[in-house]
């Protein structure tokens, strides 16, 4: 699980932000959002124009160079903050595995090129590693893997996915849980069209996956949990191809058809149906088409879903209640910091407390 987050000098970012998942507090009530000591599904709040949506991509950075899954174009143009006196984004991960804790370290410049790289596993250095000079100290892989050859290690290629791409040793089993990890998170945001990261190579299957008869009486079963009494059917059209349409006395397209919550629904659906082995999914504002109570549906959905670490942004505040989350799991997103909602205040909140007209009164804003 991914256990504290920091990054400085990417887009926005100026001055570093950070994201504890570790700052878990003593309530006793909604322990549905905490899993193993730490936060396991948080909901981020915050202004237009504080970069809610940029913080998903700089957690996501790390997958465009440790996997090999998708990463929509467009999304990191403009990569470095334009008031940086540096010449590279610096980002800090801590993983909790089997073994302990591993934190990865690593610069990237404006033309996303590695700079730097360093992974210490319970404080211990395994390697630090200049990619432009070519030099660092890899002492601590040496020790677990001495016959690795890394003359071989190619430009602007990852050594830590060099290590484990060209090793079976078990000496580097942590190593290779943490990029197994990297490799089965899921960026997404559905507000014009399917834009993701990470997970898949490809979406190819996005329109046809419903076909199946059994996702389908899933996906009609879901839009009427939703309160969209719609029937579904599955047509062949002249061409021979199967298509999602509305049932009607003159069936209806599905996707020319469907309003943009219902298609922002499927696009959940389908991740949340091919994704079966997540370790952390953000969506990015994910409930922008949604009617409030739908937005508490799918909070609730993901919350009985334990398997992996989600991350959502969102201007609902009906959504800010202790009956739904805690307000450790409640995060607020300024230009200075990413803080929750019980370290945004002195007040002591309890089970009680109203938070959202805390919220809308400006509790939170100091």
């Amino acid at each position: 699980m991914l256990k504290k987050f920091m990054v400085t000098g990417f887009k926005n970012f100026k001055d570093t932000i950070r994201l504890d998942f570790s700052d878990v507090r003593d309530y006793s009530f909604n322990k549905d959002c905490i899993k193993d000591g730490l936060l396991n599904k948080i909901i981020i709040y915050g202004k237009n124009g504080v970069d809610k949506s940029n913080i998903g991509l700089a957690l996501f950075d790390l997958t465009s160079h440790l996997s090999d899954k998708n990463v929509s174009p467009g999304l990191y143009d403009y990569y470095l903050n334009a008031d940086s006196e540096v010449d590279y984004a610096e980002f800090r991960y801590v993983f909790k595995v089997a073994d302990g804790e591993i934190e990865y370290r690593y610069h990237k410049n404006n033309e996303q090129i590695l700079k730097f790289e360093e992974v210490k596993l319970n404080a211990e250095i395994i390697f630090s590693y200049d990619h432009i000079k070519k030099t660092g100290d890899l002492e601590g892989l040496k020790k677990r893997i001495p016959t690795l050859n890394y003359e071989f290690l190619e430009e602007n290629f990852s050594l830590l996915k060099y290590v484990v791409s060209n090793s079976t040793s078990e000496a580097v089993k942590p190593l290779r849980e943490l990029v197994h990890f990297v490799n089965n998170m899921l960026w997404y945001r559905s507000l014009d069209e399917n834009r993701y990261i990470g997970y898949k190579n490809d979406s190819k299957d996005y329109f046809n996956f419903i076909l199946a008869e059994q996702t389908l009486q899933q996906f009609q079963e879901l839009l009427n949990r939703a309160g969209i009494n719609e029937q579904l059917v599955v047509f062949a059209d002249p061409d021979g191809q199967e298509r999602l349409y509305f049932r009607r006395k003159k069936p209806i397209p599905f996707f020319k058809a469907a309003s943009n919550g219902t298609k922002a629904l499927y696009t959940f659906f389908y991740w949340l149906t091919i994704a079966t082995d997540l370790s952390f999914l953000f969506i990015d504002e994910f409930d922008a088409y949604y009617h409030f109570e739908l937005s508490e549906m799918i909070v609730e959905l993901l919350e009985s879903m334990t398997g992996f670490q989600t991350v959502l942004t969102s201007h609902n505040t009906n959504l800010l209640t202790n009956r739904i989350m805690r307000p450790d799991c409640y995060f607020i997103l300024t230009p200075e910091r990413l803080t929750s909602l019980a370290n945004a205040t002195r007040r002591e909140l309890r089970e009680g407390h109203n938070l959202e007209k805390l919220y809308v009164n400006g509790e939170f804003d100091g």
